[in-house]
């Protein structure tokens, strides 16, 4: 079965090299944020080497994602303003493709 929903955050850091202490942020502030939201099922985060962060959580139901991101801005623009090039983007939908090793 599908999960039903895959919220998308993406935001670019301010000076190259901040991915250690963008790890440590978000483990530590974003990821107890979005967890606690009902029907969470999974959380990623990737950092590309264009310094793009980018958080990748699944929920069951649209809703719930929509309230996952959410949160997540409203804690991204307090807590990681200050090492983030502009504001983060949201974004949720359906997911399409999904599989597992």
């Amino acid at each position: 079965m599908l999960p039903s929903v895959r919220p998308r955050r993406k935001a670019e850091a301010r000076k190259r090299g901040r991915a250690e202490e963008l790890a440590r942020r978000i483990k530590d502030g974003a990821v107890p944020i979005i967890s606690d939201v009902d029907g969470f099922r999974a959380y990623y985060v990737v950092y590309a080497g264009d310094d793009t962060v980018t958080a990748i959580s699944i929920f069951d139901k649209f809703e719930q994602a929509e309230e996952a991101n959410r949160r997540a801005i409203a804690w991204i623009e307090k807590d990681l303003g200050p090492l983030l090039a502009g504001h983060a983007s949201a974004a949720a939908g359906p997911v399409i493709v999904h599989t597992l090793a």
